[in-house]
């Protein structure tokens, strides 16, 4: 209920109003069955604008700190990211990564859209960076189609360091699935994840960039 209050009636025409998102590639959704949403990031709100023009409902892995903080902004963080039905994840300590690879196999196993951004954080200067090779882990172990999604003009409603959004051109692309088979050749993850992010680069007209988001900038 309160996911399709947010899309629908509270957040929803706000980003609509904000953005006016123009939406290209949407028939490539399956309508059901499992399906992995592959995503550049570059703003906060990135996650809200894929989870409002998308025709199915769409789960993200929230970090375990918006489900434990306190105060008012803690409070709020913990009830809005659990009643729209997000999954927290322990990102500290050595089984982090594969306990969140586990918690999105069980999103499509069953029959949801898992959605992420594989460069793990915002571009800190709108270009692609490097890719995490946690989403075509699991896209090869449970067979899940992957697509490829070029974000732009989010930045723009949701500028880094500024709390208020604003009035921008928002464009979102996606892109024809790719399938990873299970059996046969093994799928190398770390060069299938380059190539999606180079493929992303393409499809958005942006420089690739292969570093990490978080090692380039603190270099």
């Amino acid at each position: 209920m309160w996911y399709s209050f947010f899309k629908y009636v509270l957040l929803g025409p706000l980003l609509r109003l904000l953005g006016r998102p123009k939406v290209e590639g949407l028939h490539h959704i399956p309508e059901t069955g499992p399906v992995i949403i592959a995503a550049n990031h570059l703003a906060v709100i990135d996650s809200l604008y894929l989870a409002l023009v998308l025709p199915r409902r769409v789960t993200f892995l929230a970090k375990q700190e918006y489900f434990t903080g306190t105060g008012p902004k803690g409070r709020f963080n913990r009830w809005f990211y659990t009643v729209s039905g997000q999954v927290p994840v322990d990102r500290t300590g050595g089984t982090a990564a594969a306990d969140a690879l586990a918690a999105a196999t069980k999103i499509l196993e069953s029959g949801g859209v898992w959605a992420i951004h594989p460069e793990g954080t915002r571009s800190p200067d709108g270009r692609i960076y490097r890719g995490r090779t946690g989403a075509l882990r699991v896209a090869i172990a449970t067979g899940a189609p992957v697509i490829p999604v070029v974000l732009s003009g989010t930045d723009r409603v949701n500028p880094r360091g500024s709390r208020m959004w604003r009035f921008a051109k928002v464009r979102i692309t996606f892109g024809a699935p790719r399938q990873y088979p299970r059996l046969g050749e093994p799928t190398d993850a770390r060069a299938a994840t380059d190539a999606l992010m180079r493929e992303i680069a393409t499809r958005s007209g942006r420089h690739y960039v292969d570093h990490y988001a978080a090692t380039f900038a603190a270099n």
